[in-house]
């Protein structure tokens, strides 16, 4: 368990290039009121976020915070915005002084910039103390600016391969076999003779593999100074594994540009692709947008450059924060810890979004990560818990810097389309990446 958790304290999601996709539910604002059992002294306090089903967590736990503190119960505001609308607005409101929610998630890629200067946010260094032992530190890290905690963490975001062994069985691959790149390759292309289905996709606009190129081979898009480094020769070695899996008919472009788009789902829901590589999260997008998939579905740890490298890497993430602007910071603090850092919490973040807890104490409890009554359970062929047990000390490091947006924009909007859609020469088209990099964040 030791070196379990020693694994687990590793874990860093990227900035930006990896952090958790824009709210895929809903193309505009939606905004509805919770009171759950609160009466009419309780306090209206306003929370925004860009995924729907964080919503639906915090209102299961706000029932909870309702009945265990009658008297200082909260009428909670969700509004579900879309990523890019939500983060602007939030932006706008903190910097003008105006219009701020009390509590708002900020995804892990956007959080460097809500730091810079002095930030206009509450520290949760009290709220968070009482659970500090139990709380993966990595995750906390990501949202903290000298000494003051920022943000709370939602999930730990271990990396994992998807794979949809109805077609696989059909191609007559085992994904069990699959252990390099090498062997995906040669799946992939048994895959595409054998259905005329792609092993999985060419990814334009998410770093999701790239992140997962550069962990196995221990390098990261920045230096130690916080320096982009985006044409190393790791970065080129993982582009052009990729563009050659392409080439091969193993990849191929998907709607959306990465698995984690509403377009994205229906390719996936209807057997256009056989797997995924995403980070443990993106569970819940099975479960909840592609039903068609369950009981076809099975976890692995994703295929690697050569034996023996890492398995993994922490993708994805968000954190939640309290505004200065809150009308009554002591309670939304008290209350946001209460839904993101009890053991409680946890649990129902795993029973009701399917991610890996960042409380470490639910990580040992087999009647919460084996319950078969579990619909992430139910859903996949075998237990995610039992591959998170398999990789935990391959789960490697990805860095959160505020260079991390602009390196975000560069490759994810220009880099990835030119080497995947317009077929650029791999190394020609990260060395100019560097440049624009360089240029944009003198």
């Amino acid at each position: 368990m030791k070196k379990w958790l020693m694994g687990l304290t590793m874990i860093s999601m990227a900035a930006g290039l990896f952090g958790c996709s824009n709210d895929n539910s809903s193309t505009g604002a939606t905004t509805s009121v919770m009171d759950d059992g609160a009466g009419e002294q309780a306090t209206s306090l306003k929370y925004w976020t860009f995924v729907e089903l964080h919503g639906q967590h915090f209102q299961s736990m706000l029932k909870k915070w309702n009945e265990a503190n009658p008297d200082r119960q909260i009428k909670l505001e969700v509004s579900v915005m879309p990523y890019d609308d939500m983060h602007n607005k939030l932006s706008i409101a903190l910097q003008t002084g105006q219009g701020a929610p009390d509590i708002s998630d900020i995804e892990v890629g956007k959080f460097p910039d809500f730091l810079n200067g002095t930030p206009q946010l509450e520290s949760l260094n009290d709220v968070v103390e009482p659970y500090k032992d139990s709380i993966v530190k990595s995750r906390l890290d990501l949202y903290t600016k000298d000494g003051t905690v920022y943000g709370l963490p939602t999930h730990v975001g271990a990396a994992v391969a998807f794979y949809n062994t109805e077609i696989l069985e059909e191609a007559g691959v085992d994904y069990k076999s699959i252990v390099t790149w090498d062997d995906y390759k040669k799946a992939g292309i048994q895959v595409y003779e054998k259905t005329g289905d792609y092993m999985g996709t060419a990814d334009t606009s998410a770093g999701w593999q790239m992140s997962m190129m550069l962990a196995q081979q221990g390098k990261d898009f920045t230096d130690d100074s916080g320096k982009p480094v985006v044409n190393s020769p790791e970065m080129i070695k993982g582009l052009s594994i990729l563009k050659d899996l392409q080439k091969s008919n193993v990849l191929a472009t998907v709607a959306g540009g990465q698995p984690d788009t509403e377009e994205a789902y229906g390719e996936f829901n209807s057997g256009k692709y056989a797997s995924a590589m995403m980070p443990f999260w993106f569970m819940s997008r099975f479960v909840n947008y592609m039903p068609d998939l369950s009981g076809k579905i099975a976890i692995a740890p994703i295929p690697v450059i050569e034996a023996g490298m890492p398995t993994s890497y922490g993708g994805g993430g968000t954190g939640t924060v309290v505004t200065k602007q809150a009308k009554d910071v002591q309670l939304a603090k008290d209350f946001l810890a209460y839904a993101k850092l009890t053991l409680d919490a946890n649990i129902n973040i795993w029973n009701t979004l399917g991610f890996d807890p960042v409380n470490t104490e639910v990580w040992t409890m087999d009647e919460v990560t084996h319950n078969k009554d579990n619909k992430f359970v139910q859903y996949f062929q075998n237990n995610p818990f039992e591959v998170l047990s398999e990789i935990k000390d391959g789960i490697s490091l990805i860095k959160s810097t505020p260079s991390s947006p602009t390196l975000n924009n560069v490759l994810n909007t220009t880099t990835l389309n030119e080497i995947f859609e317009s077929d650029a020469d791999v190394t020609e088209a990260i060395n100019e990446a560097q440049s624009q990099i360089e240029q944009q964040l003198k």
